[in-house]
């Protein structure tokens, strides 16, 4: 484990090199990867959504492709397609981008909800089925996703079976007076992220997330977490709680929450510290909740208060 951690640390210090004065964000994408779980980031423009995504890539000896979604983009734009041979007289497919370990969609709301959800098997199975065939990911398979808020003009909401799949939604946030300052500096001559190298393989990633599954989870966690799943079924404020997959993403997240707290077990607190990012954007609000302005974080955060855990 100690080895390990080394080996995070390292991943961290190299993505902080790029991203500064966010380093507990970029402690949930390390949680989201060490869960082998897709990320959502959702912000205003030019906070550093793309920089985030690209510096993780970056940092990592993976393949990495990017996808701008934009309204006349076609799922077989992300899938691939059979194209003809007329010398062989015979259809081969090209693969699309899809086939990749870590695949950025930027602006991801931009495209329309047919071609978001060419997505929606991908990010489930790990694999893709075109004209009846069906042709496996490679491990990892992490899709990194960007938005702007839904307000914005030209952008489309995501469909929710396709929100459920991303295991955690994070908003980076505009920076501090002297991080900002420290970003103008740090960009004065070139980018940072134009130096960056990578200091893992995807080999190291997979055994790493591995050994995180051995993170032990005692019964009162588990049931704990069940708990606060229910609870948020029969919430007086939502049409749709969490599903059994969003329970299930966030027993991930604290096993890999308490790993990057140096510990081979699970406290209480590891669900507390996870629970809004992973758990808000799988929960629905119904009309009167949403008029009156009611707030899911807020609901989870009432929620996690509410619920007691017998350990």
């Amino acid at each position: 484990m100690k080895e390990s951690l080394k080996k995070v640390s390292k991943l961290k210090e190299a993505i902080s090199s790029v991203i500064l004065g966010k380093s507990e964000v970029i402690d949930l994408v390390l949680i989201s990867l060490l869960s082998d779980g897709h990320i959502l980031l959702e912000d205003a423009p030019g906070v550093g959504k793309t920089t985030l995504a690209k510096a993780l890539a970056f940092s990592i000896s993976s393949n990495f492709k990017r996808i701008q979604f934009t309204p006349d983009l076609l799922p077989g734009d992300i899938l691939g397609t059979y194209i003809f041979n007329p010398k062989t007289a015979e259809f081969k497919f090209k693969e699309g981008p899809i086939f990749t370990n870590i695949l950025l969609a930027d602006e991801i709301n931009r495209a329309s909800p047919r071609t978001q959800s060419a997505l929606l098997e991908g990010m489930n199975e790990r694999q893709v089925s075109i004209e009846g065939n069906r042709f496996k990911l490679t491990r990892p398979f992490i899709v990194i996703a960007t938005q702007n808020p839904i307000e914005f003009t030209g952008t489309y909401p995501l469909p929710e079976a396709q929100l459920d799949r991303f295991f955690m939604k994070i908003t980076i946030g505009y920076p501090d007076l002297k991080t900002e300052s420290d970003i103008l500096n740090s960009q004065r001559k070139e980018h940072p992220i134009d130096k960056l190298e990578a200091v893992l393989t995807t080999k190291e990633i997979i055994e790493i997330q591995e050994e995180v599954k051995d993170i032990i989870v005692k019964p009162p966690i588990t049931e704990y977490i069940s708990l606060l799943a229910a609870n948020t079924r029969k919430h007086e404020s939502l049409d749709l709680g969490i599903s059994p997959r969003g329970a299930l993403f966030l027993y991930r997240g604290v096993q890999a929450a308490a790993f990057l707290d140096e510990r081979d077990y699970v406290i209480p607190e590891d669900v507390k510290s996870v629970a809004i990012p992973i758990l808000s954007h799988r929960i629905f609000l119904h009309s009167k909740a949403k008029y009156s302005g009611e707030d899911k974080e807020e609901i989870i955060h009432d929620i996690l208060k509410k619920t007691p855990v017998k350990f």
